[in-house]
C-alpha cells in the first residue's frame, strides 16, 4: 500500500479534535454496493482480513472503504484516551463523508458491535443515509464488549483496580504488552448497550461465528439473535472456529455472506 493512497477526515471540535486516517476505492457503478470495514479493537485498516478483502472486493467491482480508529493505525489519538463515543463518531462520519450509493457494513469483532451502533444511530437520525444500508455481514460480533465482554469478565481485582486507579491493563493473547483498559472507556460504554435497548435493523444481519472463539464466546452471539427485532439474523458457525476466521476457508464463507447482500 503506497503512503499517498491513505488520506485523512478530521472528526470533532477543539480539544477533541482527530485526525481519522483511510482507504477508500470506488464501486464500479452508483448502484454497485460499497463495503464499509470496521476493524476490531486494536487493529488497524491493513490487517489481515482487511487487506484479503479488499483483494476480492476490486475484480468484483465493488467498492471498499476501510479506516483506523482513533488511538489506532495511522490515525491520531491514543488508545487509552478513547472511548466507544468516539469510535461510534468516527464511523458515522467516514460513512457519511466518504461513501457514496448503497453500503453493506462489514464489522469485525469490536467492529460488529460498532455496525450495530452505527445502523441504530442512523436508523434513528438519520433514515434517508440508513436506507444505503443493504445488511451487515459481523465476524465474531464483539457486541456489548465494555459490558457483557469486559466488565462482567473481570476478576474483582481487576474491577477495583478501574475503579480506584481509573485503568487496568488487560492481558492479550494478541498484543504482549496487553490492552489498557479506562475507568472511563467502560462507563462510556453503559452508554452504547444494545441488550436493554435492542432495536429492529430492518435488513439482514449476517453473522459469522468461531464455535472455539475464546474472546467472543458462541453463546455470546447466539444470544444476539434474542435482543435485535425482527427476524433478520442469521449465524453461521465454523466448528473449528476462533476469533481471528482469517484462514482461507473462514474468507471463503466471509466473501459468501457478503455476497449473498450484493
Amino acid at each position: 500500500m503506497a503512503d499517498d493512497a491513505v488520506r485523512f477526515l478530521d472528526v470533532g471540535e477543539g480539544e477533541r479534535g482527530r485526525r481519522i486516517a483511510y482507504l477508500h476505492a470506488d464501486a464500479e457503478g452508483p448502484e454497485t454496493a460499497g463495503l464499509l470495514w470496521l476493524t476490531g479493537l486494536k487493529s488497524d485498516m491493513i490487517s489481515t482480513k482487511a487487506e484479503a478483502l479488499a483483494r476480492w472486493a476490486a475484480p468484483r467491482g465493488l467498492g471498499l472503504t476501510r479506516f483506523d480508529y482513533s488511538g489506532h493505525g495511522r490515525s491520531t489519538g491514543v488508545f487509552e484516551d478513547a472511548t466507544v463515543s468516539d469510535w461510534l463518531e468516527e464511523s458515522e462520519a467516514v460513512f457519511r463523508a466518504v461513501t457514496r450509493g448503497p453500503q453493506i457494513l462489514v464489522g469485525s469483532s469490536t467492529g460488529g458491535h460498532l455496525a450495530l451502533l452505527l445502523l441504530r444511530r442512523l436508523v434513528e437520525t438519520a433514515p434517508e443515509e440508513a436506507a444505503r444500508v443493504r445488511g451487515l455481514v459481523l465476524v465474531a460480533p464483539a457486541w456489548d464488549l465494555t459490558e457483557e465482554l469486559m466488565w462482567k469478565r473481570y476478576t474483582d481485582d481487576a474491577r477495583r483496580e478501574i475503579l480506584e486507579r481509573g485503568r487496568w491493563v488487560q492481558p492479550s493473547a494478541y498484543d504482549p504488552a496487553g490492552y489498557v483498559i479506562t475507568r472511563n472507556f467502560i462507563e462510556d460504554g453503559r452508554r452504547h448497550l444494545i441488550k436493554d435497548a435492542g432495536f429492529d435493523p430492518g435488513r439482514p444481519v449476517l453473522v459469522l461465528q468461531g464455535v472455539q472463539d475464546a474472546d467472543v464466546p458462541v453463546e455470546h452471539t447466539r444470544a444476539l439473535a434474542d435482543v435485535l427485532g425482527g427476524d433478520w439474523v442469521r449465524i453461521t458457525e465454523v466448528p473449528d472456529g476462533e476469533h481471528r476466521l482469517s484462514r482461507p476457508e473462514d474468507l471463503d464463507k466471509l466473501y459468501g455472506l457478503i455476497e449473498e447482500l450484493v
